[in-house]
């Protein structure tokens, strides 16, 4: 569960630190107090988007630090060992900065980490329902991903949509085949005669630098041969040879070492210089003796190095490069189905979709099961929620041929009141039905919900009297087994809770600041009498206030 949140310099809060119980908390405060910002700079924490106004007006950054206990969540605990993101034992802590020129940077246990891992952290620790969560959830991919959560088969709808893409990969190549037969013909026929043809070429990228090096060698030989001679000539064999003037200055030089040994050092350095020059003459005579001048060799690698260049001129590649358009042809002719004639294909498209048909009527026997016992549940809250005789049904239209959602598309419908046909929920025209209802939807999801903590953002507006108070009890109950955190504006619902915080801003040298307080027995009572009595508080005001405390508890 959530245990601590720091927040620094975020739109109008300065500093702030709170720590968090279990059980049911309300956030509670005048319209305008700031009493969402926690739950914006929560979301903010979790991986979602920000940008530089989120930064108090005059700061250079925010910050945000939340510390969350996940001694029960060892598939957390593993996920963050696997990424190398594991702090203390039992601890996840999250944290964000984000600078005033939109500069954002997430850590998780210390860890710098991408804006999704944080999310992938943060969908396994916390729920957040919106005061808007009813707008999403009259679109048919919220309703379906609602259902597919409540009946726990999220992932094996992942694998259906996975199964339904390679039915209609094969689908799609056997709908190509079948209406460009001929044209697919001539293509492969071709693709074949050209796969053949470099096979047969045998072209090989390290052969073909090796060829050329050869080549240039033997195309140069008689020249290279002279500048051999030469060389040998110039060192060893004319008259005034290098070789034989050195040997005539070193034996000079011995000589007049007789009368000064100061000769010596000069001497040495000319010996070593006719050491190397020796050495150059049998190297030059060793390469005379290597060097092929074979014409017929010269005039293989020449035909060699032509049937390369001319492949190459016809696929419109540099030699380096035709491995690569041999690769490429080769692939193709597989997207062709390569030898395999239609037949084949079609049975393979067979196969996959008789898989794909497997998968998804499991899935639809699943979401049959979960949405009768999902609807049970909303239909009897509802009733509570002073919608007698209204009922909520989870509708599963088939589809003709599936999709990669499954054989069925989701509509959640809604009778409001008895004899009334349902309807779509989306044409639902009472936004404080509509209200309720998204509230028992959510309040149903949250009994199943694998986070352990649940925020509701005023998600009790259009709503007020008996149901209020119900609202609130079904609040609490939900905090016996789960952290539950919401911003209200009802005193039925924050009589409710097991702790209350208030919400509150002031100008402080002139710049507004938000400060949350939490509250004691007798603050609680002179908050929830301002959220029943408004401006002027009265004893009598009071006295009721503490009344519903008192139910409450």
């Amino acid at each position: 569960m959530l245990k601590f949140l720091a927040i620094r310099d975020f739109v109008i809060v300065s500093s702030l630190e709170l720590d968090f119980s279990a059980g049911f908390t309300a956030l509670t405060g005048e319209t305008g107090a700031g009493k969402s910002i926690l739950i914006d700079a929560l979301s903010l924490a979790l991986g979602e988007r920000g940008d530089a106004a989120m930064v108090r007006n005059g700061c250079e950054r925010a910050e945000i630090a939340a510390e969350f206990d996940i001694a029960a969540l060892p598939y957390l605990q593993a996920w963050l060992a696997e990424q190398e993101l594991a702090g203390d034992e039992g601890v996840c802590l999250l944290r964000r900065v984000l600078d005033a020129n939109g500069r954002s940077r997430g850590f998780i246990n210390g860890c710098s980490a991408t804006l999704q891992q944080m999310r992938d952290a943060g969908e396994q620790l916390l729920d957040i329902h919106g005061q808007h969560a009813h707008q999403s959830l009259v679109r048919t991919e919220a309703q379906r991903k609602l259902l597919d959560g409540y009946a726990g088969v999220a992932a094996d709808a992942e694998k259906v949509a996975a199964l339904y893409r390679d039915w209609q990969t094969l689908r799609r190549r056997r709908i190509s085949l079948s209406e460009n037969a001929e044209a697919v013909a001539a293509e492969r026929e071709l693709l074949r005669f050209q796969r053949d043809e470099l096979e047969g070429l045998g072209f090989n990228a390290a052969e073909w630098q090796e060829l050329q090096a050869d080549y240039a060698r033997l195309a140069h030989a008689a020249s290279l041969l002279e500048t051999a001679a030469f060389g040998i000539e110039t060192l060893s064999e004319a008259d005034n040879a290098c070789l034989a003037q050195l040997n005539a200055l070193a034996a000079r030089l011995r000589d007049g070492m007789a009368h000064d040994t100061g000769l010596g050092e000069t001497l040495r350095m000319l010996e070593s210089a006719q050491a190397e020059l020796q050495e150059a003459v049998y190297a030059l005579r060793h390469y005379q003796q290597r060097l092929d001048t074979d014409p017929q060799r010269l005039h293989e690698q020449e035909q060699r190095i032509q049937g390369v260049m001319d492949a190459a001129r016809k696929h419109r590649v540099a030699p380096e490069q035709l491995g690569e358009a041999l690769q490429c042809i080769v692939a193709r002719l597989a997207e062709l189905g390569g030898d395999a004639d239609l037949a084949a294909l079609e049975q393979q498209e067979k196969s996959a979709q008789q898989s794909y048909l497997a998968a998804a009527q499991k899935l639809t026997t699943a979401r049959k099961k979960a949405a009768d016992k999902l609807a049970r549940e909303i239909t009897e809250t509802m009733q509570a929620l002073a919608m007698q005789g209204g009922s909520f049904d989870v509708a599963l239209l088939p589809l003709a041929e599936g999709n990669a959602y499954g054989l069925e598309t989701i509509e959640f419908q809604v009778a409001a009141n008895p004899g009334v046909p349902p309807r779509s929920l989306a044409k639902v025209a009472s936004g404080g039905e509509l209200s309720r209802i998204s509230l028992a939807i959510q309040v149903a999801a949250s009994q199943v919900a694998s986070v352990p903590t649940l925020i509701f953002d005023e998600v009790d507006s259009g709503i007020g009297g008996r149901v209020a108070e119900i609202v609130g009890h079904l609040l609490k109950k939900l905090g016996k087994n789960y952290q539950v955190l919401c911003v209200t504006h009802l005193p039925q619902v924050a009589a409710a809770a097991d702790h209350q915080w208030q919400v509150s801003k002031a100008a402080e040298n002139g710049v507004t600041l938000s400060h949350i307080a939490v509250l004691d027995g007798e603050q609680r009572v002179e908050e929830i009498a301002r959220m029943l009595g408004g401006v002027k508080i009265t004893d009598t005001t009071r006295k009721h206030a503490a009344e519903m405390l008192g139910a409450a508890a």
